[in-house]
């Protein structure tokens, strides 16, 4: 195989037909790419992976754009060579055309090949076994999941200091978390920002407030952090579709 075992790709709209003699494996970086291996198509986003076998005919295009890293394989020869007791797990892999999904793990190795410099022949060389043996299902079953956030303790520290100035460095300092990979890992587990997650639990303590006290509401926003009550009634509307005031008197109706 002539040319780079790995290479950054930009795909356009002019529609690429053909195959080749070594295995190919496209991970998805920006953008949407359309494929076709073998006659069964496929769409590639971030996150994903198109595996296109030796000698199989493909067709790929892209309406906007889409960015790509290729691992063009060498061959059975370099598999065992490089690969060892991985061998013949990216064997059965290489040989089975289709799209596979990445886990997060293994978007990071994609995402750092990709801003590394590949014209490094041990960069590239190295990259590309770590990048299959990553795809092993037996290395990836042995891969222990991170354990989820720890969400009750970080609703007993928003619930105690409500009425304080709260940053993401208080949760990532009870996560034992970078802010950085606080940000990636609420983002992945459930959806919001560190910020927003703060932000939502204390208006769900300003509610019950609100509906299980007669507390003023000038007090209440003050014990949720909220300066002023209009700020305070506006988010409040925000989230729940109603004033703190409604919700009070829809409480005393119940």
């Amino acid at each position: 195989m002539a040319g780079p075992i790995l290479s950054l790709r930009h795909y356009r709209d002019d529609l690429i037909a053909h195959s080749h003699e070594h295995p190919q494996l496209v991970f998805g970086l920006r953008g949407r790419l359309d494929f076709e291996v073998q006659g069964r198509g496929a769409r590639l986003d971030r996150q994903g992976l198109i595996v296109v076998p030796a000698s199989a005919h493909h067709t790929c295009g892209s309406d906007a754009g889409s960015d790509c890293l290729v691992l063009d394989v060498p061959g059975e020869h370099w598999l065992h060579e490089q690969l060892g007791a991985h061998a013949e797990a990216s064997r059965r892999l290489l040989d089975q055309a289709g799209a596979i999904g990445l886990d997060h793990r293994q978007q990071q190795l994609v995402d750092w090949l990709a801003a590394s410099p590949m014209d490094d022949p041990l960069i590239a060389r190295q990259g590309a076994v770590l990048l299959l043996a990553s795809l092993n299902p037996t290395a990836a079953a042995q891969v222990s999941p991170s354990p989820r956030l720890p969400y009750a303790a970080f609703d007993a520290h928003i619930e105690r200091h409500a009425a304080h100035p709260l940053q993401v460095a208080d949760l990532a300092r009870i996560a034992g978390l970078s802010a950085t990979r606080l940000h990636a890992r609420f983002s992945a587990e459930c959806g919001m920002t560190p910020m927003d997650y703060i932000r939502q639990r204390r208006l769900l303590k300003a509610r019950r407030l609100v509906e299980q006290t007669r507390l003023p509401m000038g007090e209440i926003a003050a014990q949720v952090g909220y300066g002023s009550q209009s700020a305070f009634s506006a988010a409040m509307l925000r989230a729940f579709g109603c004033s703190p005031l409604g919700l009070r008197r829809e409480s005393g109706d119940n």
